[in-house]
């Protein structure tokens, strides 16, 4: 060959090793390297959170979908095989950031043990119909070329959105929270919200698989680095803002018990548990917060007591006689209602109620968002015939609250709301509501995190939760029983907070509210958007090839 002939581009490198080997396994070689691809992503989620981990399931989910044909003559054999590749794909995800699940059918092992590997595996199983369902969409516009990660951020962002609302949906560790752990890269979320951040970081992620080719496309992991720096720059820039200043005064007191679930948690123990609740709420933690008579408002965990409160006038007593100097309580229960509601039952809510020293207020409010399977069963008539029941022992569970989700407690600013795993959604929360006339100003989660125990689930569920602020711009108080409690400011961080395993009290004022964000105005707007964006992009990529 002569020196002025053109030579063959040449493949070479680690990646145009690995890439032909992924895309060209079949069988159960490529069912491993799916499941372990996406099990390798839950390294993203607290609490070990090393977001550059996205990176291997990115890349190798573009080099599935790349491989993903069956050899046969139908026009739906491709979608066929990246709706395969992409359920192993998040059977390994949610297993590996799922498995303390298993934590809570060992609460009331008698009952439950039985059942655990339908939550460690079970769940996981069905949750991974989203993923395939989300390379299969992504196949069915897969263009060549570079622009392949914008295809797979369509079809697996839509997957992401469809798990937050389906069935009541379940958006535990969507694939944007990644980004979404990390304070600085967080603060876009106040744009474009917890799936917005999915589609980015899909794109940032997915990008380098195509350098595996000749030659090379360096375009999209060129650009997905200028667009993390983009994200990291904007967080600097959003937090270098000083924080609103504290609300007068108001003084908080949050109360972290750290009362075990099953035997520590009965109704005989409830005159105990109680009393200890009023002991650690009396501490003293400084010269100027000596007790509880120095704050004026204290806030207990969700569902507090093994009893109904409302309907135990001694323990209502005692609670009011320790308020006399002042505090107002807000307090997790369990709430009955047993005559303002047809249906032939008793019916209970997982309530947050408000007391001060005269006993029970009006102020009220009742969960919307019931855990399945923990407060409430699907398919109950059908499900009971096999012996499976929900954890929370209630006749016919949990009703669902209705109304307002915005609670007044009296010498405070209107809050919204959230019971335990409420504070997981994006989007529900934020504007005004129900006719409200003005925003919230802060926001209120209580929870229960002791069913999980020392696992990684309470440190995932505070991540979701410190997110909301991010994206409404509002200040959150957290109260868990066995969890993380904090106070965490409009921007996300986190002022002070107690660790997980540890009966804690906090002392704090009340944050201000950062005026509101794009995402509190808007909503998915930006996410509906882009995923519009991803959708024409790719169909134009693909119509091209």
């Amino acid at each position: 060959m002569k020196s002025s002939d053109p030579t063959p581009p040449r493949r070479s490198g680690a990646l145009n090793a690995l890439a032909p080997s992924i895309i060209l396994a079949w069988g159960w070689p490529r069912r491993l390297i799916a499941f372990s691809a996406g099990a390798i992503g839950a390294l993203a989620m607290p609490p070990v959170g090393f977001f550059p981990a996205l990176l291997i399931p990115m890349t190798i989910a573009v080099w599935l979908i790349d491989g993903a044909s069956d050899h046969g003559e139908s026009r739906w054999s491709s979608p066929r095989a990246a709706f395969a590749a992409g359920w192993w794909w998040g059977f390994g995800y949610f297993v590996a950031g799922l498995w303390w699940l298993g934590a809570a059918f060992l609460v009331d092992a008698d009952h439950f043990a039985w059942a655990l590997p339908l939550g460690v595996l079970g769940l996981p199983a069905a949750l991974a119909l989203f993923p395939a369902l989300g390379f299969a969409l992504a196949r069915l516009v897969w263009p060549s070329g570079a622009a392949r990660p914008l295809a797979l951020a369509f079809g697996l962002g839509l997957s992401e959105w469809l798990r937050c609302v389906v069935l009541t949906g379940f958006p535990w560790n969507e694939i944007g929270m990644a980004l979404g752990q990390n304070l600085l890269l967080a603060q876009f979320a106040s744009y474009v919200g917890l799936h917005g951040m999915t589609l980015l970081a899909i794109l940032i992620f997915a990008a380098p698989a195509t350098l595996a080719g000749s030659p090379p496309r360096w375009a999209p992991t060129v650009l997905a680095g200028l667009a993390l720096a983009g994200l990291a720059g904007f967080g600097a820039w959003r937090l270098a803002d000083p924080a609103p200043a504290m609300v007068a005064g108001i003084k908080l007191r949050l109360m972290q018990p750290d009362i075990s679930q099953g035997a520590d948690f009965a109704p005989a123990k409830g005159a105990e548990i109680l009393a200890h609740y009023l002991q650690l709420s009396d501490r003293a933690t400084s010269p100027d917060r000596t007790g509880v008579a120095d704050v004026t408002h204290l806030i207990w965990p969700e569902s507090a007591f093994p009893f109904i409160l409302s309907r135990d006038a001694g323990a209502m007593a005692r609670i009011a006689e320790f308020l006399k100097g002042g505090a107002v309580l807000a307090t997790g229960a369990a709430r009955m209602e047993g005559e303002k509601r047809a249906g032939g039952r008793v019916h209970y809510f997982n309530s947050i109620e408000v007391l001060d020293h005269t006993g029970l207020l009006s102020e009220r409010y009742d969960k919307h968002h019931l855990v399945p399977f923990g407060e409430y069963m699907p398919f109950q008539a059908l499900l009971e015939k096999t012996g499976i029941t929900q954890f929370v022992q209630f006749p016919g569970g949990f009703d669902r609250g209705v109304g307002s989700e915005v609670l007044r407690i009296p010498g405070l600013p209107d809050v919204i709301a959230m019971v335990c795993y409420e504070a997981i959604f994006p989007n529900e929360r934020g504007g005004a509501r129900e006719g409200e006339a003005r925003r919230a100003a802060w926001l209120l989660n209580l929870t229960d995190d002791a069913w999980f125990g020392l696992t990684a689930g309470p440190y995932q569920h505070f991540a979701q939760a410190r997110l909301r602020t991010i994206e409404l711009g509002l200040p959150m108080a957290r109260v868990a029983n066995g969890g993380i409690s904090a106070l965490i400011d409009a921007s996300g961080r986190v002022l002070s907070s107690a660790s997980l395993g540890s009966e804690a009290v906090l002392d704090m004022g009340l944050p201000g509210a950062l005026p509101p964000t794009w995402q509190s105005r808007w909503g998915s707007a930006s996410f509906a958007l882009g995923l519009l964006l991803l959708a024409l992009a790719s169909l134009t990529a693909r119509a091209r090839r």
